[in-house]
C-alpha cells in the first residue's frame, strides 16, 4: 500500500490480530447480552474479562451497573449485597492495574461507592499504590478529594498530605492544584489557623519559591505562584470602576441631532429620537444582581421601582462587567433652561455579587445635572443622509477645541462618595513589591511573572489608592512582553495580546496621551462636533481590546488596521455610532455578535477581513443559528452566511462596508439589504427602495444627467429614474437632486 511492499507477519503481529479478534468476540457477545437484558452469572464474567482487557469500553461499564442493580433486587439479605458490590470494586482494582487512568473505571468505582455499602478505609491505601506509579494522576487526586468527602476527612490533614507530596517531588501539578483548591476554601470560610490570610499567603510564597528555585524549568510552581498572586490583589469585593455620565457632568438631551449645546460649559450632549439616555455601570469583574432594589436612582422623570437594568454581555450567565438602563428625558413642556438632578446610588443594599461569590461591599454614590437642549427644525441645517469614509484626510486635529471639551474623555476612574473606602492593606503592596525585587533578580527566567506582577502591581493601586495615581509600569511591561514574542514565538499569540492590553493602557495614562488619538471627523464647526470626535486606534498592531472602563464616552471608534479577531467588550460602549474595524482578522460574522447589543450603532465598516476565507470555522457555532443553518428571509437562500442574518438582524446600520471578505457575495448583499431596513449605504453605493417595497437598488452618481443602479452589487447599466421609484424624504430638495425630467429621468448636478 502506497508503495510499499508487503511483509510477512513476524510472530508477535499475528499474536496481536489473535487478541483483537479475541476482543472484537468479547465485544460482540456484550453487546448481545446487553441489548437482551442479560444479567446472568456467564454473562456478568465475559463483562469481567471485556473491562480487564480493556477498560476503555465504556458500554461495558454501563452493562455493569444495571447488572449490579438487577442483582441488587433478587439479594436475599445485605451481606448479599456487599459482596456483589466489593465484587465489582475488585474488578475495577484490576482494571485499574490495568489502565490507571480509565475514566470509566474510576466513574464505576465512584458510583459503587455512592451506594453507601463499602468500606471506604481500603480507598487511601490504593491510592498511595497508585500516586506511588504516578504521583501526577489527576485521576487518583480526583478520586482522593471524592474519598475524603465520604469519610468526612477535615481539609487540614488533606493540606498536610498535599505538603508532604510537594516535598517529595516539586513537579507535582496535581498537588499543587489540590492544595489550591483546598486553601481557596479555608481562606474564604477563614478557618482557624488559616488566618490573618496575609501570614498564610506568606508560608505559601516560600513555598513555592523553592521550588522554582530549585527547578525553574518545571511549570508546577510557575502556576502556583500565578495563583498566589491572583490571591494577593484580586480585591475581596467588586468595584465600580465608571459610569456614564460621569459624576458631576451635566447633561444635554435632546430629540433631534441638530440642537444648539453650550461646549463651554463641562457638558455631554446626547440625541435621541427615543427620548431616553443610557446610564451604565462599568465594574471591576463580573457581577449579577444590579436592579432597582441595588441600584437607587433619584429623577424626578424616573420612578426608582420602575428601572430595569440589562447585563451588557453575549453570555446567558446573568453576570456582566458592564450594565445599563435607560432613562426618560425631562418634559418636553419644561424650559429647556430648567435643568435637573440624578443622584444615582450604588450597593447600598446587599444583592450585588461577583461571579467569584463576593458581595458588593463599598456603598458610592455620583450625580450628574440633565437639561433639554434647544433643537432646530428640519432644513435648518440639518445633515440628511450623510456617508462617513474614514480615511485620513476627514480628519483633523483642534487642540484648543479638543482641549475645552477634554473633561468629555477623563481616563480618571469614576470619582465617587463610599462609605468605605477601599484602600490598599501594607501587606499586599510589601508583598508585590517583594516579588518585583526577587523576580528582577531572576531576570533571564522569570520574564512573565515579572510582567504578571508589574501589572497586578498599577491594577492593585488603581484600585486601592487615590485618584491621582498613574500607572508607572507600563513601558517596562510593553519591553517585557516584545521580548518575549521574539524569545517564545510559539506563545507570541499570548504575549501579543498582554502586549495590546498595555498600549492601550499607555493611550490613557493621561489626558495629552489620550488626546494623540482623538480627532475631529469633517468640520469641527458644526454645533453638533461633539459628535465628531473620533477615538483612533487604527494601526496599533492590536490584537485585544480592553481598557473599557475608560471608554464608555466613546461614540466614534476607529479600530482599523490592527489584528483582531474579536470584539468581546465592545458592547458596554452603548453611545457607539460609528465603528471603523476594516483590516483585521475577523474570521467570521459570528466574532461581531457583542455588537447586537449596541442600540445607537448606525455605521460598521467591517471591510477587508478573513470572514468566509477559512472553510474551517468553528467561532461560527458559537452563535445560535436556525437549524437548518439556512437564511429563514423570504427569496433568499443563504446556506454559508446564515450568522450574517442573525448577528445583524434588530440593528439599525444606515451604512455597512463589507467589502474585501470572501463571504461577499450578491446574495449576501440581498440578505443585508432586507436584514437592516434603514441601510443607506452599502460598500459605498446608495440603498434605494422601490416603493412597493419589492427590490432594493445601489445607486451611484455619473456624469450630470444621468444615473447609474443596479440590483446585483455591481453598477452596471445606465438608465432612466424610472416611475415607481421614490427618494427618501431627507434628500427631497437637497442640492444633489433638481427634480425629474422628461420621461421620468432624474437630474441632478452634484455626485451622491
Amino acid at each position: 500500500m502506497h508503495g510499499q511492499p508487503r511483509k510477512p507477519l513476524e510472530p508477535e503481529d499475528a499474536a496481536t490480530i489473535q487478541k483483537a479478534a479475541n476482543l472484537r468476540t468479547l465485544q460482540t457477545q456484550l453487546l448481545h447480552n446487553h441489548h437482551n437484558k442479560i444479567y446472568n452469572e456467564e454473562a456478568v464474567d465475559l463483562s469481567t474479562r471485556l473491562v480487564e482487557t480493556n477498560p476503555e469500553f465504556y458500554t461495558a461499564w454501563n452493562y455493569r451497573k444495571l447488572a449490579v442493580e438487577h442483582n441488587i433486587i433478587s439479594a436475599v439479605d445485605q451481606d448479599a449485597v456487599r459482596l456483589i458490590l466489593n465484587e465489582e470494586l475488585r474488578v475495577v482494582e484490576n482494571a485499574l492495574r490495568r489502565n490507571v487512568k480509565s475514566y470509566g473505571a474510576w466513574h464505576h468505582r465512584k458510583w459503587v461507592l455512592s451506594k453507601g455499602l463499602s468500606s471506604t478505609y481500603h480507598e487511601f491505601r490504593l491510592l498511595d499504590g497508585f500516586q506511588k506509579l504516578d504521583s501526577r494522576n489527576f485521576h487518583a487526586w480526583n478520586y482522593r478529594r471524592f474519598v475524603a468527602g465520604l469519610q468526612n476527612v477535615s481539609e487540614e490533614v488533606e493540606l498536610k498530605h498535599t505538603t508532604e507530596m510537594i516535598d517529595t517531588n516539586f513537579s507535582n501539578y496535581s498537588a499543587w492544584h489540590n492544595r489550591s483548591a483546598i486553601l481557596s476554601h479555608l481562606l474564604k470560610q477563614g478557618i482557624h489557623g488559616f488566618e490573618p490570610k496575609e501570614n498564610v499567603l506568606a508560608e505559601e510564597y516560600e513555598l513555592v519559591h523553592q521550588a522554582i528555585f530549585t527547578d525553574p524549568d518545571d511549570q508546577s510552581g510557575w502556576f502556583y505562584h500565578y495563583w498566589l498572586l491572583d490571591q494577593t490583589i484580586t480585591p475581596d469585593a467588586p468595584l465600580l470602576l465608571s459610569s456614564w455620565p460621569n459624576h458631576g457632568s451635566d447633561l444635554i438631551l435632546s430629540t433631534n441631532r441638530n440642537f444648539e449645546g453650550c461646549m463651554s460649559s463641562p457638558s455631554t450632549n446626547f440625541c435621541s429620537d427615543k427620548g431616553a439616555f443610557p446610564l451604565i455601570l462599568y465594574f471591576n469583574q463580573s457581577v449579577k444582581g444590579v436592579n432597582s432594589s441595588t441600584v437607587d436612582i433619584k429623577f424626578t422623570f424616573v420612578k426608582n421601582e420602575d428601572v430595569s437594568w440589562k447585563p451588557l454581555s453575549t453570555k446567558n450567565s446573568g453576570y456582566a462587567d458592564a450594565w445599563v438602563t435607560y432613562l426618560k428625558f425631562p418634559d418636553e413642556k419644561n424650559n429647556s433652561s430648567d435643568t435637573y438632578q440624578v443622584e444615582v446610588s450604588v450597593g447600598h443594599s446587599q444583592g450585588i455579587i461577583s461571579s467569584s461569590g463576593s458581595n458588593y461591599s463599598f456603598p458610592s454614590q455620583f450625580s450628574f445635572t440633565t437639561r433639554l437642549g434647544i433643537g432646530k427644525r428640519d432644513g435648518e441645517g440639518g445633515e440628511g443622509v450623510e456617508k462617513v469614509v474614514w480615511t485620513d484626510s476627514n480628519f483633523h486635529t483642534d487642540l484648543p477645541l479638543l482641549e475645552e471639551l477634554s473633561h468629555m474623555f477623563s481616563s480618571d476612574r469614576i470619582r465617587v462618595i463610599t462609605d468605605q473606602n477601599p484602600t490598599a492593606s501594607t501587606w499586599q503592596i510589601e508583598t508585590i513589591v517583594k516579588e518585583i525585587a526577587l523576580f528582577r533578580e531572576l531576570f533571564k527566567i522569570g520574564k512573565l511573572t515579572l510582567v504578571r506582577l508589574l501589572v497586578a502591581h498599577d491594577a492593585m493601586m488603581s484600585y486601592h489608592a487615590s485618584f491621582a495615581y498613574k500607572k508607572v509600569n507600563t513601558e517596562e511591561i510593553l519591553e517585557l512582553l516584545s521580548d518575549l514574542m521574539k524569545l517564545d514565538p510559539s506563545h507570541s499569540r499570548y504575549y501579543k495580546d498582554g502586549h495590546s492590553l498595555a498600549l492601550l493602557e499607555k493611550v490613557f495614562l493621561s489626558r495629552k496621551s489620550l488626546m494623540k488619538h482623538c480627532l475631529y471627523y469633517g468640520e469641527s464647526t458644526s454645533s453638533y462636533s461633539h459628535d465628531r470626535v473620533c477615538l483612533r486606534l487604527n494601526n496599533m498592531s492590536l490584537s485585544r481590546i480592553g481598557s473599557f472602563e475608560n471608554l464608555l464616552w466613546v461614540r466614534m471608534l476607529d479600530l482599523s488596521h490592527n489584528e483582531l479577531q474579536t470584539t468581546e467588550g465592545l458592547e458596554a460602549l452603548q453611545l457607539l455610532s460609528c465603528l471603523n474595524l476594516s483590516y483585521n482578522k475577523f474570521r467570521s460574522f459570528t466574532a461581531l455578535e457583542p455588537l447586537r447589543l449596541l442600540q445607537s450603532l448606525s455605521v460598521l465598516d467591517i471591510s477587508y477581513n478573513e470572514i468566509g476565507l477559512h472553510p474551517i470555522d468553528t467561532t461560527r457555532y458559537l452563535c445560535a443559528s436556525p437549524l437548518s443553518h439556512k437564511s429563514n428571509i423570504e427569496g433568499i437562500g443563504v446556506s454559508d452566511c446564515w450568522e450574517a442574518e442573525v448577528v445583524f438582524k434588530g440593528l439599525q446600520l444606515k451604512q455597512l462596508d463589507v467589502a474585501g471578505n470572501a463571504i461577499n457575495s450578491d446574495k449576501l448583499r440581498s440578505l443585508l439589504v432586507k436584514v437592516l431596513p434603514n441601510l443607506k449605504w452599502l460598500d459605498g453605493e446608495v440603498v434605494l427602495a422601490k416603493t412597493n417595497g419589492t427590490n432594493n437598488f445601489r445607486v451611484k452618481a455619473g456624469l450630470p444627467g444621468e444615473i447609474l443602479f443596479g440590483n446585483t452589487g455591481i453598477v452596471n447599466s445606465k438608465r432612466r429614474f424610472l416611475v415607481g421609484f421614490h427618494l427618501p424624504n431627507s434628500w427631497i430638495g437637497k442640492s444633489s437632486f433638481v427634480g425629474a425630467g422628461a420621461g421620468g429621468q432624474l437630474q441632478y448636478m452634484n455626485h451622491i
